[in-house]
């Protein structure tokens, strides 16, 4: 009996060394921490590139809707198919991140010493009427202090996420609208007409 006595302390003291010993033992601390830290690395890279990647796309809408409008606000005189290819240089700017799928509508507004906008025409890229002639319509305070022609372009891209919502299933989460209005006023002719419009 007291042999299995004194093997049960001898056992018990080993066992309480080994452990000891193992608390004692950081080697695998550094795996085990990597191994908690590396997803929220992971998802902090991919947030930041969608980020980085949305901002790019953002400043391309930017750039596309103003330079519409001011290529249009150059004019004396506008046709359809000069309206027509304006989407075609929206395109260009915005390549290469989005080459369809996007609406642009550009409006030449006559804006009184009131600041009350009134459409004289309007065309969308695929040569709709996106807002009736003699229309009503708003513009910035900006241009209230004389009558002015002004040329406004709405573009709206849809910009889809591409590494963080890959496996969503509703296409509103996968997809945020970027959109830009630009107003420009006319340099040439106190109202750029559009015959054909």
């Amino acid at each position: 009996m007291i042999s299995l006595a004194k093997k049960t302390t001898s056992m018990l003291a080993r066992t309480r060394n080994s452990i000891a010993l193992l608390a004692k033992d950081r080697s695998g601390f550094g795996a085990i921490e990597f191994a908690m830290v590396i997803p929220m690395l992971v998802v902090a890279y991919i947030g930041a590139f969608e980020v980085t990647l949305g901002f790019t796309v953002k400043s391309k809408v930017e750039r596309a809707a103003s330079s519409v409008a001011d290529m249009i606000a150059q004019q004396s005189e506008v046709n359809k198919t000069y309206l027509g290819n304006m989407s075609n240089v929206a395109k260009s700017i915005l390549a290469p991140y989005q080459n369809s799928g996007f609406t642009l509508k550009m409006t030449g507004i006559k804006v009184d010493a009131a600041n009350n906008g009134t459409v004289v025409w309007s065309r969308d890229q695929n040569g709709a009427i996106p807002y009736a002639a003699n229309s009503p319509t708003t513009v910035p305070a900006q241009f209230a202090s004389t009558e002015a022609f002004v040329v406004r372009t709405e573009l709206v891209v849809p910009h889809e996420l591409l590494l963080f919502a890959e496996g969503l299933n509703s296409s509103t989460l996968k997809t945020i609208n970027l959109s830009k209005t630009a107003y420009f006023r006319s340099r040439q002719a106190e109202i750029i007409k559009c015959p054909d419009c």
